[in-house]
């Protein structure tokens, strides 16, 4: 497995993954506002927007194929992570966040996450932080990290 930012020839490959991902594990359980709203947030050109500014973007490559992604907002918040349904539970997610969490800007890490990985993030060290909300469909719990003690 390999970690490396996300270049230009990676976005179709980095949607695709994401929208199979979310399509399976957080979709179901949305309205068509909340998917269409991640549709546009997930589309090749909503990334190469935000490639363009403060984001990070991380991938893993393994056996020659994108697996994995995580976008790191303003060096404090992840905004995305998804790992491909095949390979999830093999360690991707938890290199990655390491990855992107060593380029940290900020001694607490946010992180509105789906319900359905809320456990997901709990096992990566986050806490819940705040109550259950919602923004153009889309259903989060926001949950923290923090980085120094």
């Amino acid at each position: 497995m390999q970690i490396r930012k996300m270049t230009h020839e990676d976005l179709p490959s980095a949607s695709a993954l994401c929208l199979e991902a979310f399509m399976l594990a957080v979709a179901p359980a949305l309205s068509a506002q909340g998917v269409e709203t991640f549709t546009k947030v997930a589309a090749q050109e909503a990334f190469a927007e935000r490639m363009a500014h403060d984001n990070l973007m991380l991938i893993c490559v393994a056996e020659g194929t994108l697996v994995g992604l995580i976008e790191l907002k303003e060096g404090r918040h992840v905004a995305m992570l998804f790992v491909a349904p095949t390979w999830q539970r093999r360690g991707v997610g938890k290199r990655l966040l390491s990855a992107a969490l060593e380029q940290a800007r900020a001694d607490v890490v946010t992180v509105r996450a789906s319900l359905s990985s809320v456990p997901a993030y709990e096992r990566y060290g986050f806490a819940l932080a705040g109550e259950v909300g919602e923004f153009a469909g889309l259903t989060y719990q926001p949950m923290e990290k923090r980085l120094t003690i």
